[in-house]
């Protein structure tokens, strides 16, 4: 997924030398919003696609997202002339740590999200993408040090309150919600470190070929021990893995064009709708049941959302007074 966490909002370099050169900003906004909705949109639907791929299992799925999107990545580096730009990454042990440890933890969060889904926690994923801003205005706080402004720290407890009626709602606590939230929490805090050192795709090619090996190793033991799918059940269900790598490849492209073309504000909106999706899709679509507690739950849930986003647009408009006063 490519939700982001969100910070004091910022005009991004390319916005910055749109204004600098006297080119419309406002028509690359706007595409900047449609690849976004491309994004947010095809990240939301997810949960359809796994569901596609039973009879394999959550194991099985990651190990060929693995697999397959290290494959599409050589593509799509091999057409784009990428090769440099991945051997100045393999050259670099900061890098190449950073890029490791966020592999690993990318992984943790696909056979989370792949496991809810496949067992009939698709509202409760759902939740974990919900909570991420909290988790990572969290994170801020714990690794960063940094001072949260007071809705922030409304939001955060809001969003406390809302995991402990949850715990009682699902009789135990929501720890798929809160595994996939941490998870990709600290996968967004850890590329965020590198300051965009990397590009998107060179950043998935190099987490995905850090995990290659153990995932081929996953779908040679899978198929030594008899509960391989890939080439069991058909071509058509063969080709569907097979897109597993364009289907994760795709979004993060559409991510990295939206990024580049809106401020972090617009991007910590959109980041919304991937969550939203993935509920409408488990309640109508999966037919998940939602009793009156958890939608108690949910609700104080997005209470907490509501204020996170309140703030983050009260601190655009501050900063964007802010800019308007210095160039005067």
């Amino acid at each position: 997924m490519g939700i982001v966490s969100v910070k004091e909002p910022q005009i991004n370099n390319s916005v910055k030398n749109r204004l600098k050169s006297g080119k419309p900003v406002r028509s690359e906004a706007a595409t900047g919003v449609l690849y976004g909705v491309g994004a947010y949109g095809l990240w939301g639907l997810l949960p359809i696609y796994f569901l596609l791929l039973m009879p394999a299992n959550s194991i099985e799925i990651v190990a060929n997202r693995v697999v397959w999107s290290l494959f599409f990545c050589a593509i799509v580096i091999t057409v784009s002339r990428g090769w440099g730009k991945v051997r100045v990454a393999l050259k670099n042990r900061r890098i190449m740590g950073t890029l490791t440890v966020a592999g690993f933890l990318i992984v943790i969060n696909w056979l989370t999200y792949v496991f809810a889904v496949t067992t009939g926690s698709a509202i409760e994923a759902s939740l974990g993408y919900f909570i991420n801003p909290l988790v990572s205005v969290l994170i801020g706080v714990l690794v960063l040090k940094e001072k949260l402004r007071p809705l922030q720290w409304a939001a955060v407890g809001v969003g406390f309150i809302a995991v402990v009626v949850l715990t009682f709602s699902y009789g135990k606590l929501p720890w798929i919600a809160l595994v996939l939230a941490f998870s990709f929490g600290s996968y967004g805090f850890v590329k965020n470190r590198m300051g965009g050192k990397v590009d998107a795709i060179t950043s998935l090619s190099i987490e995905t070929a850090v995990l290659a090996p153990f995932a081929v190793a996953t779908m040679v033991v899978l198929t030594v021990l008899g509960q391989a799918t890939l080439t069991g059940f058909g071509t058509g269900h063969f080709w569907l893995l097979a897109a597993s790598g364009i289907i994760t490849a795709v979004p993060l492209l559409l991510f990295g064009a939206s990024a580049s073309r809106l401020s972090m504000t617009g991007i910590g909106l959109l980041q919304f709708m991937t969550p939203v999706i993935q509920f409408i899709v488990a309640l109508t679509l999966f037919g998940e049941h939602m009793s009156f507690e958890r939608w108690i739950g949910f609700s104080i849930v997005w209470v907490a959302l509501i204020i996170l986003v309140v703030d983050m647009l009260a601190a655009y408009r501050r900063t964007s007074r802010m800019r308007k006063f210095a160039a005067l």
